[in-house]
């Protein structure tokens, strides 16, 4: 085939023919503007076309932000495959509320017993409870916070179901003369692979006087978990009086939590290995839940400040749960909050619901 004719005109036809000059400007004003037309058509065709055909999409993982809808998502995705994605790249496109996780960062929910049951003889109904999530583990990570006199009891069990079973709390040295603590050594030896540390029942909530956990207490344990191979739920979280002087005062008082545990996080290889459990102590147990504004600015602002303090890759990998009255009516609205991976769940993870907040946050 012979290549058609140029349209716009050349220097030479301006200087030797310049009567056609006039003509060929026009045709080539014509020519870029069909152009034009032609590929907004492709794009509107594209968007039709992941409406009526969404096999053609390629599935997505990431969780949409507030306000963010799945044609945008299905749109992108066939237009990807239509055009590649070095001409996406080059075009401006909207932008979601928030950043959105990778696909990396699993959802995890975890249920704290705390100091239940009274009776061992409630505790294979507890357990029982869990036996819907297993549905679901491919998207989501569970594990249970039994009272440390039931952990050995319910492991196996739970375990059966792929469910992990992480104590309460651990001390910082491993065995020896430490009277009423529990060694991560030992966990490990029975098999376990996560314990929790740092809740705000531990940090002075009991009302009584005895000494809080200290922050650099805290971190000497983080590191003696890691060290020996676990995973660690590091629960943080403010004060009502903090909260009502606004998210400023919030972020201050995480961070205050998170600081000493900054040089830990730099040199995690493996950044799943530690989740944020955050939990406005004021929600804490009272029925009261922070609305999913609240949840999400929090937990955008300590993933921001984490990318600040440590690093890019971190404030990306790391999972932050929300905790605090965590149920399975509001679990469905916070789990559209794209800084929200997960929950940490109180009241309700004594109950069969515990199934429906795991498969809210596992869509």
């Amino acid at each position: 085939h012979s290549k058609p004719p140029n349209p716009c005109p050349s220097p030479s036809d301006a200087t030797t023919r310049p009567h056609l000059i006039y003509a060929r400007v026009f045709a080539c004003v014509v020519d870029q503007t069909m152009n034009f037309i032609s590929s907004a058509a492709l794009l509107l065709l594209a968007a039709g076309t992941s409406a009526a055909f969404p096999s053609f999409v390629a599935p997505t993982t990431t969780r949409l932000a507030p306000g963010q809808t799945a044609a945008l998502s299905t749109t992108t995705s066939l237009s990807s495959s239509l055009f590649g994605g070095d001409y996406l790249s080059s075009i401006s496109s909207p932008q979601s509320a928030g950043p959105t996780p990778p696909a990396s960062r699993k959802p995890i929910v975890g249920g704290n017993w705390k100091c239940n049951p009274a009776s061992v003889s409630a505790l294979p109904d507890l357990v029982r409870n869990f036996g819907g999530c297993s549905a679901y583990l491919d998207r989501c990570d569970v594990y249970v916070c039994p009272s440390n006199l039931h952990v050995a009891i319910v492991k196996d069990d739970l375990a059966r179901m792929g469910v992990s079973v992480a104590p309460q709390n651990c001390n910082f040295g491993g065995c020896g003369a430490y009277t009423g603590e529990m060694a991560v050594d030992q966990m490990k030896d029975m098999g376990m692979d996560t314990v929790l540390i740092g809740h705000s029942e531990r940090r002075g909530e009991f009302g009584l006087p005895t000494p809080a956990e200290s922050n650099g207490l805290l971190a000497t344990k983080l590191q003696y978990i890691l060290d020996n191979g676990l995973q660690c739920i590091f629960c943080i979280g403010e004060p009502l009086p903090v909260r009502e002087r606004g998210i400023g005062a919030v972020l201050a008082e995480c961070v205050s939590q998170l600081q000493d545990i900054v040089p830990i996080l730099k040199s995690l290889q493996d950044k799943s290995r530690v989740v944020i459990a955050y939990e406005p102590v004021w929600a804490i147990g009272t029925g009261v839940t922070a609305t999913p504004q609240q949840a999400q600015e929090t937990h955008k602002a300590i993933r921001d400040w984490i990318a600040t303090a440590v690093d890019q890759q971190t404030a990306d990998g790391i999972r932050i749960q929300y905790g605090g009255s965590a149920n399975a009516a509001n679990a469905p609205e916070l789990s559209a909050c794209p800084d929200i991976d997960g929950f940490l769940v109180g009241g309700a993870s004594l109950k069969p619901e515990i199934v429906d907040i795991v498969a809210a946050i596992a869509k």
